[in-house]
C-alpha cells in the first residue's frame, strides 16, 4: 500500500513539475511571441479600455491626445487634434493597425507603463489615472508656418538648435491625416491605408528625415569644408573664367550653370555657385580624401535622430570613384550619385554655425509622470567634429557672401540682421521636361547662430520647380522662418539694478 502511495505521489509531482515548467514557458520564455501574435487581442482591447497621455509641443499644443468614446466599442479614441500637421511625427495609434513613430516608441510611457510610473502607482502616489506625456521640441507656430510655406509643393522644411540638435520643425508635403486611421472603423482604417501605401508620393514617409535627394550646390559646402581641412584652397585663391573644364578618363566636359561663364577669388566662385571649381577641388582631393571628408559629416550613417527608420545621406565609395573619377568631379558640386537627407543638410548648416560641431538632432524634449515630474529629459549630444571652428568661420564668411551678393539674396532678413546661406538647384535630367530640386541652407543670425534651417523643394515638371530656383523658391521659405523665430524671441530680462 504505502508502494502504491509512493508511486502516485512521485507521479503526482512529476504532473506538478511538468505543469509548472509549460506555464513558465508559456508565460516567461514565450511571453514576447504571444503578445506579437496578431490573433492576441486581449492587450490591445485592454488598452484601448484605458487612458492615454497626450503628446504636446514646445509651445503646449496638443498634438496627439486619448478622449471618450460613449457609445463606442471601446472607452477611449485617440484623436490628433492639428489633423496633418504633425503626422510625421506623432504616427497613428489604432486597434486594427498597430501603431507608428512616437505613438509606438512611447508607448511604455504614455500608458503609465514605465517601472518608474509602476513604483509611483504602487506607492500609492497616483490615484486612478497613471497616464504619462510626452512633451516635444517641436514649436506648433513654427511648424504651422513652414507647412502654410511650403503649400501644395512636395518637399520639406527643417529647424533646428544649432547649439543643443533641438529640432523646432520639420514638415513635409504630402502629408497624411492620422485621424482618418486611428478615428475610423477598422475595415475603413484598411482602406485608407492602402490608398496612402499605393500613392506614389508616399504620403506615410517622413521626408524631413526619411528620404534623401540630390542636394546640387547645396553639397558645396561640404567640398569647400573638406578643402579647406586639407589646405586644397583658401580664401586667397582664384580661378579662371570658364566655361567648361574636362575631368580625367573623359572628354565629356563639365560646365556651369546654364552654360554660363563662371570664375573668381574662392568667395566669388562660392557666392555666384560655379560648378568647374567645385569639380576641380573633388579632383584635387582625389577620392580617398573627398570621400572621408564626406564621411566625417556622417553621410553614409543614419541620421542619429530618436524617431524610427532614419535614412542615410549618400556620396560614394573611394575604390568606385578611382575607376570613375568624372563621377566624383560633378559629385563635388552636388550632382552625380550625391543624395542628401533633408534633416542632414540641416545638420550641415548648424555645424557650421556652431563652431564645427555638429549634434544629434532630437524631437522629444522631456517625458513626464502623471504629476508632471520629469521621467526622462534629453540631454543635448555631439555626433560629430567635422570641421575645426576656423573653418567654420571661413564658412560662415562664404555664406554670408551668398547671401549678401550671391543666389541668396532672397534670404536678406528683416531689421538688418544678417544670415548666412548656401543655395542648391539639383538638375535631376530625366526624360521630359526638365527636373530640378531646389534647395537652402542656413543659419541666422551670421555671427550669434540661434536657428538653422533646410528647405527643400522636390523636382516637379512645371515652370516653378525647375532651373535655377534654388534660391527663388527655397529661399523665401527660409527667410519668412527665421524672421518669425527672430520676431517671436522672448527679450532677455534687464539686469538687476543694484541696491
Amino acid at each position: 500500500m504505502n508502494k502504491q502511495i509512493r508511486r502516485l505521489a512521485l507521479g503526482l509531482l512529476v504532473c506538478y513539475v511538468i505543469l509548472f515548467v509549460q506555464l513558465n514557458i508559456i508565460q516567461v520564455g514565450r511571453e514576447q511571441a504571444l503578445m506579437a501574435d496578431v490573433r492576441n487581442n486581449r492587450l490591445t482591447t485592454r488598452d484601448f479600455n484605458r487612458p492615454r497621455g497626450p503628446i504636446v509641443t514646445a509651445d503646449g499644443t496638443i498634438i496627439a491626445q486619448s478622449v471618450p468614446s460613449p457609445g463606442g466599442a471601446y472607452k477611449y479614441q485617440r484623436v490628433y487634434p492639428t489633423n496633418d500637421l504633425f503626422a510625421n511625427v506623432t504616427g497613428y495609434y489604432t486597434f486594427g493597425y498597430g501603431s507608428t513613430q512616437l505613438e509606438k516608441t512611447q508607448d511604455a510611457v504614455l500608458m503609465g507603463d514605465t517601472d518608474a510610473q509602476k513604483l509611483k502607482a504602487i506607492s500609492g502616489l497616483f490615484r486612478g489615472e497613471n497616464t504619462g506625456s510626452v512633451v516635444l521640441t517641436l514649436r506648433h507656430d513654427v511648424q504651422q508656418l513652414a507647412a502654410q510655406q511650403i503649400g501644395d509643393r512636395e518637399g520639406s522644411a527643417v529647424v533646428l538648435d544649432p547649439k543643443t540638435g533641438a529640432v523646432l520643425a520639420m514638415v513635409n508635403n504630402p502629408r497624411f491625416n492620422p485621424n482618418d486611421i486611428a478615428g475610423v472603423p477598422t475595415k475603413k482604417a484598411g482602406e485608407v491605408l492602402t490608398l496612402l501605401n499605393l500613392n506614389p508620393s508616399k504620403p506615410l514617409l517622413d521626408r524631413t528625415y526619411q528620404e534623401r535627394y540630390m542636394p546640387g550646390s547645396a553639397f558645396k559646402v561640404i567640398t569647400t569644408a573638406t578643402a579647406l581641412s586639407e589646405g586644397v584652397t583658401s580664401l586667397e585663391r582664384s580661378w579662371p573664367s570658364e566655361k567648361a573644364w574636362t575631368p580625367p578618363q573623359t572628354t565629356k566636359p563639365v560646365g556651369n550653370y546654364g552654360g554660363s561663364s563662371c570664375g573668381g577669388t574662392m568667395a566669388e566662385v562660392f557666392y555666384r555657385s560655379c560648378n568647374i571649381p567645385f569639380a576641380q577641388m573633388a579632383i584635387e582631393l582625389g577620392p580617398g580624401r573627398m570621400v572621408n571628408g564626406t564621411k566625417a559629416w556622417g553621410i553614409g550613417e543614419k541620421v542619429p535622430i530618436d524617431l524610427p527608420a532614419p535614412a542615410a545621406s549618400y556620396f560614394g565609395d573611394a575604390a568606385n570613384f578611382t575607376q570613375n573619377l568624372p563621377l566624383l568631379a560633378i559629385g563635388g558640386f552636388g550632382q552625380g550619385d550625391d543624395t542628401m537627407v533633408p534633416m542632414q543638410m540641416a545638420m550641415v548648416a548648424a555645424t557650421v554655425a556652431n563652431g564645427g560641431v555638429m549634434m544629434k538632432p532630437y524631437v522629444i524634449a522631456a517625458s513626464l509622470a502623471h504629476d508632471g515630474s520629469v521621467l526622462t529629459q534629453t540631454t543635448p549630444e555631439a555626433w560629430k567634429t567635422p570641421i575645426s571652428a576656423e573653418v567654420a568661420t571661413t564658412l560662415t564668411t562664404l555664406m554670408i557672401g551668398v547671401v549678401n551678393q550671391g543666389t541668396g539674396r532672397q534670404m536678406q532678413l528683416a531689421n538688418g540682421v544678417q544670415a548666412a546661406a548656401k543655395t542648391g538647384t539639383a538638375q535631376l535630367f530625366s526624360d521630359g521636361p526638365e527636373k530640378s530640386n531646389a534647395w537652402i541652407i542656413g543659419f541666422a543670425p551670421a555671427d550669434s547662430p540661434r536657428y538653422a534651417v533646410a528647405v527643400m523643394l522636390k523636382g516637379g515638371v512645371n515652370d516653378e520647380i525647375s532651373a535655377g530656383t534654388g534660391g527663388k523658391l527655397a529661399g523665401p521659405i527660409a527667410k519668412v522662418l527665421l524672421d518669425h523665430l527672430l520676431a517671436t524671441e522672448t527679450p532677455a530680462a534687464p539686469p538687476a539694478s543694484a541696491p
